[in-house]
């Protein structure tokens, strides 16, 4: 599976682009392990709150910053089946919503919505509040795992989290 990260993670929140990559590969591979099928390619854009209105105006017609906006694509011709989607992040609702949270990082809000996305991705919702519980109590429980930190996870051809010598942004 190849994930990419667009855009420029602020200096502010402590984290390079590289460990975004990182966790945004652990958190794709836990979550397509929940529910199977092939995975090929996840964008992660970080973008402020311009960006997010936007984007959340034309994917679901909805006016107004959100935290997370996630898109799945069908494969087009000749590309092979699977999952190929988007996940747009917004940093500036991270950088606003951290110190709501006693003892929270703007870094680990940033890359629970990063979490958040990817849980989307494998088709959960959150529309009901006990849908929204079960994918926060999943998510936080995927930010606590610490193999993803060192940058150093890869998703083997199992399917399966292994800890691995491939380098960050590497087409698995």
């Amino acid at each position: 599976m190849r994930i990419e990260v667009s855009g420029s993670v602020p200096r502010a929140f402590g984290l390079a682009k590289a460990q975004v990559v990182a966790a945004a590969r652990f958190f794709a591979a836990r979550s397509r392990a929940r529910v199977g099928g092939v995975w090929h390619e996840v964008v992660v854009h970080l973008v402020d709150d311009a960006a997010s209105d936007a984007i959340h105006r034309a994917i679901m017609g909805i006016a107004g910053v959100t935290d997370v906006v996630t898109q799945a694509y069908d494969a087009i011709p000749p590309e092979t089946p699977g999952l190929y989607g988007e996940i747009f992040v917004n940093t500036d609702q991270a950088r606003r919503a951290a110190p709501k949270r006693r003892g929270w990082s703007v870094a680990k809000e940033l890359l629970l919505y990063v979490a958040h996305g990817m849980d989307h991705l494998s088709g959960a919702d959150d529309h009901a509040e006990c849908d929204y519980r079960a994918m926060r109590r999943r998510e936080l429980s995927w930010l606590k795992v610490e193999k993803w930190k060192s940058g150093r996870v890869e998703e083997g051809k199992s399917g399966k989290v292994e800890e691995g010598e491939g380098a960050i942004n590497v087409i698995l």
